[in-house]
């Protein structure tokens, strides 16, 4: 189950034609958005006692950019921050296949296995990476969620756990019940956590099974082949490189402001809202971390799966490769997942905030779709608003889409 509270809650979720139309002038689109975002926010409202908070959508098309929102204010735009929760893991995954393309690293390895080249292997070899079944997991397990990875950030450890936090979420109980708000979170203590209580899902390969703390070991690795901290490598290798100057990633427990001009997030909770946009973002480094913008990350995922932020097309469509989850319409590849009519990107959700981000091949069309609130009790509900807000928002911009096709494998 995940474990929701007022102070600390991030949620990661997954869901599961192409041909431009007549299209009318931008100030004209631009209002159609406002209109369309303002009537589902309305019924959201009225649904949910929702009382802060807004959206606003960023469409890029080969032609021309268009942006909408509403409940957020009128000086809102395409350049201010806010929390992109687990978009971070195109990023993560984007860095893998890097080093993988380099050949630095195997993505078939055994997290076990020796890094190509060097006398350490991908994992240290301490107590906290002692966790079940690692010299079987593989990275591209990881990558993909199938690697049967116990995931701390939104799992309650078992309350048969001989540990003060059993039953409890770790996470939680190090801010809350030891009243640590600042704490510095780091891969090693919270793979430790797994190993200690010896936790996992099933065995590698034996199904797909979301994983934050997955993620995290990715982060470790990448660390380890580079030599960098994950902040400095993403920063070198792709955010400085590809002028994504507005985009960051925050790794200590006392970076928890957002740069501006950025929105504020609420959460709803127990019929309550509450200010939530300063965070501590450490627990969720590699996996949850990144703060962006509607352009930035726009930007960012246009460029990685066009083939343009550095990687090998063949790497990119390994990347794309989704597969079907066992969950409804869920399709996920190697940190990117697929959805009909929008095309290929990441979810994300962390309080205050949550984000559909897609870029679509067939027609080089990226919507950015974001809600500066979370309703954790209508968790479902507003995930699948913000998907039918962006397939609605691209059709405003004169796309078809196809809401029920698969991905093209080819």
């Amino acid at each position: 189950m995940v474990t929701l509270s007022k102070a600390y809650l991030l949620v990661v979720f997954v869901f599961a034609c192409s041909g431009i139309a007549g299209t009318p002038l931008s100030s004209d689109i631009n209002s159609e958005l406002n209109e369309l975002l303002s009537a589902e926010l309305t019924d959201f409202q009225n649904e949910t006692g929702l009382s802060q908070g807004g959206m606003a959508v960023f469409v890029s098309t080969p032609d021309e950019d268009y942006f909408g929102s509403a409940g957020i204010g009128s000086d809102v735009s395409e350049g201010f921050h806010f929390r992109g929760a687990s978009t971070t893991k195109t990023f993560t995954a984007a860095a893998v296949m890097f080093l993988y393309s380099q050949g630095l690293l195997e993505i078939d390895d055994s997290v076990a296995d020796v890094i190509p080249g060097r006398d350490i292997p991908y994992l240290p070899e301490s107590s906290e990476y002692d966790i079940p079944f690692k010299n079987q997991i593989t990275i591209r397990q990881l990558l993909g969620h199938r690697a049967g990875v116990f995931d701390v950030s939104n799992d309650c450890i078992p309350e048969t756990a001989e540990e003060p936090y059993a039953g409890q979420n770790y996470i939680e109980y190090i801010r809350d019940v030891e009243g640590d708000n600042e704490h510095t979170f780091t891969f090693d203590e919270l793979v430790g956590v797994v190993a200690d209580n010896d936790l996992s899902y099933w065995a590698p390969g034996a199904g797909f099974h979301y994983s934050n703390t997955g993620y995290a070991m990715l982060g470790k690795i990448i660390e380890r082949v580079s030599g960098m901290s994950y902040r400095e490598y993403i920063r070198t290798t792709f955010t400085e490189p590809l002028n994504l100057m507005d985009t960051s990633f925050p790794e200590t427990g006392s970076d928890t402001c957002i740069p501006e001009p950025f929105i504020d997030g609420y959460t709803l909770f127990d019929g309550e809202m509450y200010e939530t946009t300063q965070d501590n973002m450490s627990p969720h480094v590699a996996e949850g971390n990144v703060i962006t913008t509607f352009s930035d990350l726009s930007r960012w995922i246009k460029l990685l799966l066009s083939g343009e932020a550095g990687l090998d097309t063949e790497v990119v469509q390994e990347m794309m490769n989704v597969q079907p989850t066992g969950e409804h319409h869920v399709w996920y590849g190697l940190g990117i997942t697929y959805t009909s009519g929008l095309g290929f990107g990441h979810n994300g959700a962390h309080i205050g905030y949550m984000t559909i981000l897609r870029y679509d091949p067939a027609d080089s069309v990226t919507v950015v779709m974001m809600a500066s609130f979370l309703a954790p009790e209508y968790f479902q509900r507003q995930g699948d608003m913000l998907i039918e807000l962006a397939l609605k928002a691209k059709e405003a911009c004169g796309y078809d889409v196809c809401r029920d096709e698969q991905p093209d494998q080819n």
